[in-house]
């Protein structure tokens, strides 16, 4: 073939006939002998450059570039590809010829909107080769320079896949520009107008507001953002100056006779802008400083019509049928740049089965990691311990209490698990106060009697020595030897309590981090048992595994786990919940004070400690703080020794502590040397003070509803009535107060946990990185359980009948998983 033929008809149907030829002869070839028909690299790309300058169909225009793109790199494509490739051309082809007067017409329905994979059926590249696409640096878009590719980064954005998956955060609706005169509160509208003032507001401390009013001719609107500091507030008056026309978009509000715009999305307007021009569904995009939204919206445009169309499917077609998935592609072109016959509503809420279809993705992608990780360890040898009825019953019979029904039936599913061959991996979840600690010692026990350790990991000193105190009591009726295990205790202590480990003659490790150093060596571990699981590390976690040869995982919190991350962080995990608490103890009662109260609050704590009770009172800071207009430990604590209980002995205890200070303290206040202690969120976990009746949170506003319910918890542990006062600075209006209510109606922990993870999402509810929650680009777990629920399950059963991902079809999925999760399947089981 002649790979330099130009066609003798110039006109869009004569350079169609002409690239039909070659893919006609190409297609009629045997796949083997693709290789010796040469030149469609070069033929195809530039009749398909010549047809797209020739015809005005933006639909057309669109399909020919993927033509181009596509044959460029035709000979890398994978061979068995290729004649998908050349058919899908011709198909595509064919039906341009067929619409009679459509070649070279401007299609009028077309929309603005309309994307390269709906414009060109062409088949993906391989799973290879769409890998290496993907990973083309961003500095190949067409504008990205070094500044901008620097810009980029910080946005952790450096591929091609970075763009695609740096979705808007929102978008404005351009299809319809409402007056001002029109508005009603409580819908979604886009204006234009001119700024008439722009000023700085004062609210409470250092908080400002600035404030825009907008006139259209037919109304004023005020556009207000709130909480901004001062240098962001002044830098939104230089930008945005009286006399500038602008465009808004944003939820519309009414606050005494005027409409109100709160945090709108905000553009300036040139003067050449024509409003009509662009009357479509505009991305905005989550940006950071040095690039705006026009620049980043030329970037994605480029990203989406020149990669968005070559994305391989990776997803089982079967699948996609049954879950009603869109396309991969597809759904990439369409989040970025909606159709306008798109729900704006569902844009806006991550609805559109283009949201959709992405979510899945990504949930589908972690459950596949999970349901492989779970099957791996139902395939694993583990230890199938006896469990003598006897000796159990008698080891229930001695504790000095009787145990819940929930406590039963959590100890039922853990020794069942300890009797079959394969590893447990459960999580016991219960509220603080409900009895995990008892739960995990019998399970100990079990372990014990059939001649094997058991270590018990807290996440600090004085945890680890409040678990041995507890337990060493009733260790001492039921023959078993607990040594404790922590980074400061003397040497000699320490080399005894290694000394045993090593020899079999400790049944029983208590302790820290200390107990997954190099030197801890156990003679037969058979059971781990990880105390308050959120506050270790994925890697920490499977450390002490490592201790012995597929020993059993017993994880336990107190922190009440939202059932949606029961289906991804601990995914791979059986749950227990102990949801009763032991009879006796009284329910706390809880109350919000506003800080204009701040007496009546320190009157309860007098009353308090006239009782003999103890009291503790949090802070969100540990010192004074210039960015925020917050009391902190350090300086409330000299304040309230010196002008408010100077009869008292008032504690402080935080976390920039040396961790044996932090003890010193603990005991004197544990042992009542400490009447008032003062203290941030590090005592949030464990810590066991039965005369302490009263907890005070300051700034109660500033802090997550289950981490208020944890520091709850601290109290009410002794035969007092105890009581929580939340202590906050809000409006009637503000949604804290609506927040803070949720604390005062119950004490469930699960309920509290549900509301506060749908308020902050995964990574701010775990507090930490290191959960191994993946980081989602699309998905949120809380927003979307729906479809969690349907990747999880779509996920299990893929791997029911595929276990190894061998099956043909799957080698894509499998290929592209690999590349995802390497180097974390063996954590993604302590995860």
């Amino acid at each position: 073939m002649d790979r330099h033929a130009s066609p003798q008809d110039s006109s869009l149907a004569g350079i169609l006939e002409a690239m039909e030829k070659p893919l006609l002869f190409a297609a009629k070839n045997d796949c083997a002998y693709l290789h010796t028909v040469k030149g469609l690299n070069e033929l195809i790309p530039r009749l398909a450059g010549r047809a797209y300058e020739l015809t005005e169909n933006p639909e057309y225009k669109k399909l020919f570039e993927t033509l181009k793109n596509t044959f460029t790199s035709f000979y890398a494509i994978e061979r068995e590809l290729q004649k998908d490739v050349l058919l899908a051309a011709l198909e595509a082809l064919v039906k341009i010829k067929t619409q009679d007067g459509a070649l070279v017409k401007t299609d009028p329905a077309a929309s603005p909107g309309t994307r390269a994979a709906d414009a060109c059926e062409l088949p993906a590249v391989s799973g290879n080769e769409a890998r290496l696409l993907l990973s083309t640096p961003v500095e190949k878009i067409k504008g990205v320079g070094p500044k901008i590719a620097e810009a980029l980064v910080r946005k952790d954005i450096r591929t091609i896949e970075d763009v695609l998956y740096h979705v808007p955060r929102s978008y404005i609706d351009r299809r319809r520009i409402s007056k001002i005169s029109e508005l009603k509160p409580g819908e979604h509208a886009t204006i234009i107008g001119k700024i008439m003032t722009a000023r700085v507001g004062h609210l409470s401390g250092r908080a400002r507001v600035f404030d825009l009013l907008i006139s259209d001719g037919s109304g004023m609107l005020s556009a207000k953002w709130f909480n901004v500091n001062m240098p962001y507030a002044h830098m939104l008056k230089k930008k945005y100056c009286e006399g500038e026309s602008v465009l808004l978009a944003g939820q519309t509000t009414q606050f005494k006779f005027r409409i109100e715009m709160h945090h709108p999305e905000i553009e300036l307007m040139a003067e050449e802008d024509n409003p009509a021009a662009n009357l479509s569904i505009v991305p905005v995009y989550p940006l950071t400083e040095g690039i705006s939204q026009k620049t980043f919206q030329k970037i994605s445009r480029q990203a989406v019509e020149q990669y968005a169309g070559l994305l391989p499917d990776y997803l089982p077609g079967p699948l996609r049928a049954k879950y009603r998935l869109a396309g991969l592609g597809e759904s990439f072109a369409r989040m970025h740049y909606p159709d306008n016959s798109d729900s704006f509503e569902d844009l806006v809420n991550f609805t559109t089965p283009w949201h959709r279809r992405i979510v899945f993705d990504e949930f589908f992608m972690l459950q596949l990691v999970l349901a492989l990780r779970k099957r791996g360890m139902a395939l694993e040898q583990g230890i199938a311990y006896e469990i003598p009825q006897e000796k159990l019953d008698s080891s229930i019979s001695a504790l000095p209490f009787s145990l819940t029904a929930a406590q039963h039936k959590a100890l039922n599913d853990i020794l069942e698990d300890m009797k079959k061959p394969s590893p447990m991996n459960r999580l016991v979840q219960g509220d603080v106060g409900s009895g995990k600690t008892v739960v995990a010692f019998i399970a100990a026990m079990a372990a014990v009697w059939n001649g094997y350790q058991s270590a018990l990991m807290a996440p600090t000193e004085i945890l680890a020595e409040q678990h041995f105190n507890t337990l060493q009591e009733l260790s001492k009726k039921l023959r078993i030897h607990i040594v404790l295990l922590t980074g400061s205790q003397p040497k000699p202590a320490r080399d005894r309590a290694l000394s045993a480990l090593r020899d079999g003659s400790a049944h029983l490790a208590i302790g820290t981090h200390a107990l997954i150093q190099e030197a801890v060596e156990f003679q037969r571990l058979g059971l781990a048992i990880i105390d308050e699981q959120h506050r270790f590390g994925v890697l920490q976690r499977a450390l002490i595994k490592k201790k012995g040869l597929s020993p059993d995982v017993l994880v336990m919190t107190a922190t009440p786990i939202p059932r949606t991350l029961g289906l991804t962080v601990y995914g791979d995990l059986d749950i227990s919940i102990i949801d009763e608490l032991p009879p006796g103890r009284k329910p706390i009662v809880t109350k919000l004070f506003h800080e204009q109260k701040r007496d009546e609050v320190y009157k309860l704590v007098r009353t308090a400690l006239d009782k003999g009770n103890q009291a503790f009172i949090v802070y969100p800071l540990v010192d004074e703080s210039d960015k925020m207009d917050l009391r902190d430990a350090t300086t409330m604590t000299a304040h309230l020794q010196q002008d408010i209980f100077p009869g008292c002995r008032v504690g402080l205890v935080h976390g920039k502590m040396p961790q044996q200070d932090k003890d010193a303290i603990m005991r004197d206040f544990k042992s009542g040397a400490i009447n008032i202690l003062v203290a941030t969120t590090v005592i949030e976990v464990g810590i066991d003070v039965p005369n302490a009746s009263l907890m005070i949170i300051e700034h109660a506003e500033r802090f997550g509803l289950s981490q208020l319910h944890q520091l709850r918890g601290r109290v009410g542990r002794g035969a007092a009535q105890s009581m929580c006062i939340l202590l906050a600075q809000y409006s009637k209006s503000d949604d804290a107060r609506q927040r803070l209510e949720v604390m005062v109606k119950t004490n469930d922990g699960f309920k509290i946990a549900e509301e506060d993870f749908t308020i902050r999402g995964p990574g701010e509810f775990l507090g930490t990185r290191q959960s191994g929650i993946p980081d989602f680009r699309v998905a949120h777990i809380g927003r979307d359980i729906k479809i969690l629920t349907e990747a999880r399950e779509a996920a299990f059963a893929l791997i029911d009948a595929d276990p190894e991902l061998k099956n043909p079809k799957h080698m894509m999925l499998r290929q592209i998983l690999l590349e995802r999760w390497r180097g974390r399947f063996e954590l993604a089981g302590t995860g």
